[in-house]
């Protein structure tokens, strides 16, 4: 490695943020770079471990510590080489991966992990700035056509390694503009739009047609895209929201979370709002889930200057650092606090709601919970829980925000039109060996088919799927493969 005990010398730092009160007016990315030596220190962090398991922890088998080598040497287009040989979108993943890669890291055994996901953005940002990203045009065109249905990342890398492969490719989307989740889902302070428009140009530099408001299934015939189209891949992602069937449901304050981010990036992106506005202004928020869209919900309930923002948890308080049951180098299910925890929000775990409660005109006023007890397996994994006596209470709540997670993709449409088979979850059946479907010429990948889960692994999907398909189309593929003895841990 290019200083061998970097990791001595130097302990994790992290770059500087906007100050609260600052970034909270407003919906920029508020992260700072590091400066020049800072970056190079925490490069230098990356030890020369013998067996980095960093490869393991990411999805996408990004080779970590030879990038990090190039970066302490200032090598940025060697970096860059590196990086992109595995993954498509490091700008994407370099701002909202929760970085496996980090809690698998050997130096996190006894010390503060590499900075990994931070380096990966800089590497992409430095690369674009000096003109090392440029569009890569196939050599060669196949003469074969692919249909991509949905843009979020893992459509967009199986268009953008179905296109380098030398196929014809058009990608479906039915929103406005590409980019799925990452253009609608995830707000501006933590990935401005730009940066999807800057990619989205550059892979139509590169070939790729997009189509949007294109909606497959409803104003798109799926028979016309089996007569046109050598091979489909369904990539729509897992949109269908974990309902939370309760007495008051129905009361106007109830909303998906979805349905809020939504709206918040389509008027930070000066476009038509739909539907009823919601609104976090002066009310008492309550947001019914602790996971990512959870804490975007209370992000941006900040921006909007609700008067109160509480976040529930249905399982108990995870413990701030790993316990015997998840040692190194497993994922670690610990105490996170985001960046829009820091901006302000009262958080409480072991919560069930029991009750919306109107004011009598049709209106949320407030939620019954309640605390729960839980008991655990032998292995510390929460099993079941009963409703504490005596701990039922009723508070002010004029905004609910449902972030439960998502079940599974939408069947309606273009599924079931396609009478395709689904697992038991309610996904789309494909193993992760070919993705294909029961259909021969129509393959899946991402959240469609593994269900709700990371973007990196999202981008990872459509990486392998695109080989699938390129293999199906031409009997070989010359797309670079994930190494197969990789273990996912």
């Amino acid at each position: 490695m290019g200083k061998p005990t970097g990791f001595l010398e130097f302990t994790r730092e992290l770059p500087g943020k906007r100050p609260v009160s600052e970034r909270r007016s407003d919906y920029k990315e508020f992260v700072q770079s590091y400066a020049p030596e800072k970056l190079n220190q925490q490069s230098a962090r990356c030890m020369n471990c013998g067996i980095p398991f960093c490869h393991h922890g990411c999805p996408l088998g990004n080779v970590i510590p030879e990038f990090n080598d190039a970066v302490y040497r200032k090598q940025w287009k060697e970096a860059y080489d590196i990086l992109s040989s595995t993954n498509n979108f490091p700008e994407f993943t370099g701002r909202i991966c929760p970085a496996p890669c980090e809690t698998s890291c050997v130096l996190g055994i006894n010390q503060p992990a590499v900075t990994i996901e931070e380096i990966e953005k800089h590497i992409i940002e430095i690369a674009f700035e000096n003109g090392f990203v440029k569009a890569k045009k196939p050599n060669i065109k196949t003469g074969k056509k692919v249909a991509i249905v949905g843009s979020g990342p893992a459509g967009l890398a199986a268009a953008a390694q179905l296109n380098y492969a030398g196929h014809t490719v058009t990608v479906f989307e039915r929103d406005d503009a590409p980019g799925g989740l990452l253009r609608y889902g995830i707000p501006d302070f933590k990935l401005e739009k730009w940066v999807i428009d800057r990619r989205i140009k550059l892979m139509e530099e590169e070939g790729v047609i997009f189509k949007c408001n294109a909606n497959v299934g409803v104003n798109i015939g799926i028979n016309d895209l089996l007569r046109e189209f050598q091979a489909i891949v369904l990539a729509g992602g897992s949109t269908i929201p974990r309902e939370l069937s309760i007495p008051g449901r129905e009361l106007k304050g109830v909303h998906f979370a979805m349905e809020f981010l939504k709206q918040q990036n389509k008027r930070v992106g000066n476009k038509t709002v739909e539907g009823e506005d919601i609104f976090a202004t002066n009310k008492n928020v309550v947001v019914i889930g602790g996971g990512d869209t959870g804490s975007d919900c209370v992000g941006t309930s900040n921006r909007h200057k609700a008067k109160s923002i509480t976040q529930f948890e249905l399982l108990p308080k995870p413990p701030e650092l790993r316990t015997a049951h998840m040692p190194w180098p497993t994922y670690p299910m610990v105490m996170k606090t985001s960046s829009s925890h820091e901006e302000g929000c009262d958080r409480d775990w072991a919560i069930a709601t029991k009750e919306f409660i109107g004011d009598g005109k049709g209106n949320l006023k407030a939620l019954k919970i309640v605390n729960l007890e839980w008991k655990f397996t032998e292995d510390g994994r929460p099993a079941q829980f009963v409703e504490v006596p005596g701990t039922e209470k009723e508070i002010p709540c004029e905004l609910a925000l449902l972030a439960m997670g998502f079940v599974h993709p939408q069947h309606e449409g273009v599924v079931n039109q396609l009478e395709i088979e689904l697992d038991n979850r309610g996904n789309v059946r494909a193993t992760e060996k070919d993705y294909q479907t029961n259909i021969a010429k129509i393959f899946t990948a991402g959240d469609m088919r593994r269900g709700q889960s990371l973007v990196v692994w999202a981008i990872s999907e459509g990486r392998e799927c695109a080989r699938k398909v390129d293999e199906h189309l031409v009997s070989y593929s010359m797309l670079e493969a994930k190494d197969e003895s990789m273990i996912e841990i």
